[in-house]
Order: structure tokens, then sequence, then C-alpha cells
């Protein structure tokens, strides 16, 4: 049984449904969408089978001081 997307992928298991995780379970990103450091933390959680996406992610320029 896979316990990544990529994984899944090499083995040819096109339904695969990663575990749930809740958000506790993995940081936030400070880093700004789009950004080289956002998208090297978004490659690590696919690695580690985590959700793509935290509830606490950054999500735009005005969120910078709640970080």
């Amino acid at each position: 049984m896979p316990s990544t997307i990529l994984e899944a992928i090499q083995m040819g298991l096109w339904d695969f449904e990663p575990r749930e995780v809740e958000a506790e379970e993995f940081e936030a990103c400070a880093s700004m969408p789009g950004t080289a450091d956002k998208l090297t933390v978004l490659a690590e959680r696919v690695r580690q089978g985590l959700p793509l996406w935290h509830p606490d992610d950054r999500q735009d320029l005005d969120e910078e001081s709640e970080f």
C-alpha cells in the first residue's frame, strides 16, 4: 500500500486517497504563494504523504504580520 501520491502513481494506483492528517500534525507555511520557498514546502509535503494545504498557510501579502 503506498503512503504518498508519488508512490501510488508509480504503482499505477489512480484511485489512491491519502490518509487523513490533522492540521496539528504538520506545520503551516509562512512563505508567499508562488515563491520558490512555498514550492519547496509543497514538494516536501508530497514526499511525506501530507496534504498540500494547511489551513493556516499564508495566502497573501497582508498575512505577513501573523507569522
